[in-house]
């Protein structure tokens, strides 16, 4: 069987990666994050090794003693990891930040990437097996946004694309053409709470989209059933994502979700 290795991180992708790499017949070798990835993965690949962020340099002795010359990177690191105990005790890892000119999610990624690379490891896109998990253009759902809403989508449209651009975030909140909250290094779970604080009455449409120049291979954007349940406690009344660039997980259960909640969800 054909090798592949497997950088995973948090909830449900890497999952959705190893189900569909299984059904292409291939033999997975994961490195999981401790802190971050679910041990329920190791069920689902053929090796599996722990390991501390502080131990990032062990990526690449595990991959060249498996043989590995392709990985994914499939799952989030905590943003706010980068400013923890075990980043400052780890040379290797302190050198690599130190050395790049800042610390925004593609010049990091970048960076791992090109360290890989020189190892003799292809990073490949990330959603190599999962196109079917990205919507096209249309409303997913049956609840349609009403003239307001389309009118907040179409305004924060394009400064959510100015702000990821920028490599500061990929979502943004709009309530009656107000820009309400711009993500940053808290994600966006936490985006959508701060702009239901602050909007009170909810209302607020989230528009969430890749970079102009989207590197596949990691930092894709990615919405799911937890973001529906964040769009509910935030009292929002959209979701609008960028088509056939967002992976959509557990698709069927937001979208009867949110149509049981009067929140309607547009890929555009």
């Amino acid at each position: 069987m054909e090798k592949i290795g497997l950088i995973a991180g948090n909830r449900k992708f890497p999952f959705l990666f190893c189900e569909a790499a299984k059904k292409n017949g291939l033999f997975i070798v994961a490195v999981a994050v401790k802190g971050e990835t679910s041990a329920g993965l190791r069920k689902l690949v053929d090796k599996f090794y722990w390991l501390h962020l502080g131990e990032f340099q062990r990526i690449f002795e595990i991959f060249k003693s498996e043989g590995i010359t392709s990985a994914v990177m499939a799952g989030q690191i905590s943003p706010r990891r980068l400013f923890s105990k075990e980043i400052n005790k780890n040379e290797e890892l302190r050198s690599l930040l130190s050395g790049i000119k800042d610390k925004r999610a593609d010049t990091i990624f970048g960076a791992i990437a090109q360290e890989l690379k020189k190892r003799g490891v292809e990073l490949l896109d990330s959603t190599i097996f999962l196109k079917d998990y990205m919507p096209a253009k249309g409303v997913l759902g049956a609840c349609q946004p009403d003239a307001e809403v389309w009118e907040d989508i179409r305004f924060g449209l394009g400064l959510a694309k100015a702000v990821a651009g920028l490599d500061i975030g990929q979502t943004v909140a709009v309530k009656s053409k107000a820009i309400v909250a711009v993500e940053a290094l808290e994600g966006t779970d936490n985006l959508i709470y701060r702009a239901g604080r602050i909007t009170r009455q909810g209302g607020v449409a989230i528009i969430k989209v890749s970079k102009p120049a989207q590197d596949m291979r990691f930092d894709l954007p990615v919405v799911g059933l937890n973001t529906l349940k964040c769009l509910i406690k935030a009292g929002a009344k959209c979701l609008a994502i960028e088509a056939d660039k967002t992976l959509f997980i557990d698709r069927e259960k937001a979208v009867a979700l949110a149509d049981r909640h009067g929140i309607s969800i547009v890929a555009i």
